[in-house]
C-alpha cells in the first residue's frame, strides 16, 4: 500500500495535469463501483445524504435559472382572467401535491420525495423560472412536464395563479377557484393528448376534509322527503 508520504511525493513529481487526470480516474472508479453495487437507497422514504441533496438542489436551481433566462414574461400576469383560469387548472392538476391555503396534506404529498413545495407559502423563483418549471417538469421528482398537454398561454395562466396564491386566505382561495371559467373543458379539449375531464370538481369534492359540514341526517329535507345525492 502506498504510504501517505509516497503519495505526496507522487503528487510533487507528476505534472499537475497528469495528477488531476489520475485523481479523476480514481474518483470515477469509486463512483462506478458505488453505482453498480446498488448500495445507495433510492427509496422515496429514505432521504438523500445531505451532500447529495445539496448537489441536486444546486443542479436544479442553476439549470432552471439558465434555461429560463431568455423567457419573456407577459405584462398581464395580474389579470383576474388569467388568475381565474389558472385557478381551475391548479385545482385539477396541482393541489394533490402542492396543496393550497387551508388544505390538509394529502396522501400523495406526504409520500413524495423530495417534498413538493407548498406554493401558498411562496417561492423564490421568478415568473420566468416558474413558467419553465411548469412547462418542462423536473427530472428525479414527481413534477411532470405540463407543456406536453398545455399551450404556453395556459401555462402562463397557471403562473399567474401561483404568483397570486401566497396572498390568499383560505376563503379567497375557494372564491378564486369558484371563479374559474365554466368552459374549462371546452378550453382543454383541443390541447394535445388531452381528453375532456368531465367538468371541474369543486374544491369540496377534492378535499372532503374542508367541505362544509354535512346537514344532520335525521333532519328532513325541505319537502319532507329524504333526498339522495
Amino acid at each position: 500500500m502506498m504510504q501517505k508520504g509516497k503519495f505526496l511525493d507522487l503528487h510533487r513529481h507528476l505534472p499537475s495535469a497528469t495528477f488531476a487526470i489520475l485523481a479523476a480516474l480514481v474518483i470515477a472508479a469509486f463512483a462506478g463501483v458505488f453505482i453498480f453495487a446498488g448500495v445507495y437507497n433510492i427509496g422515496a422514504d429514505a432521504p438523500h445524504y445531505r451532500p447529495v441533496y445539496m448537489a441536486l438542489e444546486q443542479l436544479r436551481d442553476r439549470a432552471i435559472a439558465h434555461h429560463a433566462r431568455n423567457i419573456v414574461v407577459p405584462a398581464d400576469l395580474n389579470s383576474p382572467t388569467r388568475i381565474a383560469t389558472g385557478a381551475g387548472l391548479y385545482t385539477e392538476m396541482c393541489t394533490g401535491c402542492h396543496l393550497g391555503p387551508g388544505l390538509e396534506k394529502t396522501e400523495m404529498s406526504q409520500g413524495l420525495y423530495p417534498q413538493a413545495p407548498e406554493l401558498a407559502r411562496g417561492q423564490n423563483q421568478s415568473a420566468a423560472e416558474q413558467f419553465w418549471t411548469i412547462k418542462h417538469g423536473l427530472k428525479l421528482s414527481a413534477m411532470p412536464a405540463w407543456g406536453k398537454t398545455h399551450d404556453d398561454q395556459l401555462i402562463w395562466d397557471m403562473v399567474a395563479f401561483v404568483r397570486a396564491l401566497p396572498k390568499m386566505t383560505p376563503e379567497q382561495y375557494k372564491a378564486t377557484i369558484a371563479s374559474a371559467p365554466a368552459d374549462h373543458d371546452a378550453m382543454m379539449k383541443d390541447m394535445p393528448g388531452m381528453k375532456s375531464m368531465g367538468g371541474m370538481k369543486p374544491i369540496e369534492a377534492m378535499h372532503p376534509d374542508k367541505a362544509s359540514p354535512a346537514p344532520d341526517k335525521a333532519a328532513p329535507a325541505s319537502d319532507g322527503h329524504p333526498h339522495s345525492h
